[in-house]
């Protein structure tokens, strides 16, 4: 029962019970928690060198191999040795195999609730080690917007999609990447 003006004490009890029962189901589950690695692991699998004094050739080959691999080309920093691209990954039932190759490459799992974005960030740098050489280096990240709008961003720790881009990137400009 409630008195006129004040509030019913096992009401409001039950109410934040209820908030708080919802609230725990929507903390991610320990199958959906990923390990990162190590900061020096993170970059070994991102990095190679490249033993070439051609910077651009780097560069616009690396934007290439993007392309190859289904991304967007969002902005290029020529000056900088930078590029950025994306992909959206597509949920739909005429997407099928694009989410299921998206999936075996990067590891990431798919929910038809869930608009999915991989956002990759190329960059490219002279080595400090070697004269004349070139580091490149490639983040992919994943970005997650639920239909309410919450985004979880987290970098890709799967080491597939790094070897596909750095085997397609040597086999374009026709040299061995080193590991850093």
């Amino acid at each position: 029962t409630q008195i006129r003006g004040k509030i019913n004490i096992s009401a409001a009890l039950c109410g934040v019970g209820c908030l708080l029962l919802a609230l725990s189901g929507c903390a991610p589950s320990k199958s959906e928690i990923q390990l990162t690695r190590s900061p020096v692991s993170e970059r070994q699998m991102q990095s190679r060198l490249y033993q070439t004094h051609d910077e651009s050739k780097l560069l616009a080959a690396g934007a290439g191999v993007l392309q190859g691999m289904g991304f967007t080309i969002d902005e290029t920093q020529k000056k900088l040795g930078l590029v950025t691209a994306s992909t959206a990954v597509n949920h739909r039932a005429a997407a099928v195999a694009t989410a299921t190759v998206t999936f075996l490459m990067f590891g990431v799992p798919l929910h038809a609730d869930a608009r999915r974005v991989i956002h990759a960030s190329l960059g490219i740098m002279p080595s400090q080690a070697r004269k004349g050489d070139f580091i490149v280096r490639i983040s992919f990240r994943l970005t997650t917007a639920d239909a309410t709008g919450w985004k979880i961003r987290r970098i890709i720790n799967n080491e597939k999609p790094y070897e596909e881009f750095f085997a397609r990137l040597s086999r374009s400009v026709s040299l061995e990447g080193h590991p850093v």
